[in-house]
């Protein structure tokens, strides 16, 4: 697909073509166009009238594509409620994605809406992976018939799987299986971090996809800093090495002002 200039970047207006309930809490708008995109990368999805918000492509095939959304602020809430025919404006595809190297032997960790991001990813991927999916309880679970690579499922209220910490499978399977070549993760950044602290302490290359406040996409506006990195332009996948040096990962987030506060009341300011 051929790409305007960052300065000529205008919403390309498409129509639901299919909704999907995930659960009450999560939504799947699916469109009908060809958009050419490495897994991990995101877009800009505009509803006029009110915001223009930031997410990942969570299914993908040559004439459709969807974003999978969580109902938790204002513009998410209104999102949910879109119906097949309804008009939003689309930018993008922007940042860097996931670095998939053949013949890798990889483990794959998400936490809860974290799976929309890593599932194009695992589609790409041989079934030989290790497949690791945690979420609040089993009712949260993303695509749970989706896949047809084996997954070990965990939930914080032992509803559906291991009864506790995606890391605490992660960490079984480095002691136990066959040597990692590489971790892909996305979730909560405090799992995250986690995962990262894990393949360090073992030497194993990580990727980690990060979520912080996006307003342009493409690097200008600098809403989206963590440490050094620009998360829209540098990411919003980042390796080991870069979070080796990432200051802010898992400790500071900039609020719509540009205010730099503690991670967690960034989260609980993107839920309002």
């Amino acid at each position: 697909m051929t790409t305007k200039p960052i300065t000529d970047q205008k919403p390309v207006m498409l129509r639901v073509t299919n909704k999907k309930m995930e659960n009450p809490g999560y939504a799947t708008l699916f469109f009908d166009f060809n958009l050419i995109f490495k897994p991990g990368q995101f877009i800009m999805v505009w509803i006029p009238g009110l915001d223009e918000k930031p997410y990942t492509i969570s299914h993908h095939s040559k004439n459709k594509f969807a974003v999978t959304i969580e109902a938790k602020g204002i513009f998410s809430r209104k999102a949910l409620t879109l119906e097949k025919g309804d008009l939003v404006g689309i930018r993008g595809p922007f940042g860097n994605g996931f670095d998939i190297r053949p013949g890798q032997n990889a483990a794959v960790v998400a936490g809860g809406c974290g799976m929309a991001p890593l599932a194009t990813l695992v589609e790409g991927l041989p079934e030989s992976i290790t497949f690791i999916h945690g979420a609040r309880s089993k009712d949260f679970i993303l695509f749970p018939d989706r896949f047809t690579i084996p997954r070990e499922f965990c939930t914080d209220d032992g509803s559906f799987g291991h009864k506790g910490l995606v890391t605490d499978l992660l960490a079984h399977r480095i002691t136990h299986g066959k040597p990692l070549d590489m971790v892909y993760t996305c979730g909560p950044e405090i799992m995250m971090y986690k995962v990262f602290e894990l393949c360090e302490t073992h030497g194993i290359p990580c990727q980690v996809s990060l979520e912080r406040y996006m307003r342009c996409g493409f690097g200008v506006c600098g809403a989206c800093v963590c440490g050094k990195q620009v998360v829209c332009k540098d990411g919003p996948v980042f390796h080991s090495k870069a979070l080796r040096e990432m200051k802010d990962f898992n400790k500071k987030a900039l609020l719509k002002s540009g205010k730099e506060v503690d991670l967690s009341l960034y989260f609980s300011w993107r839920c309002q």
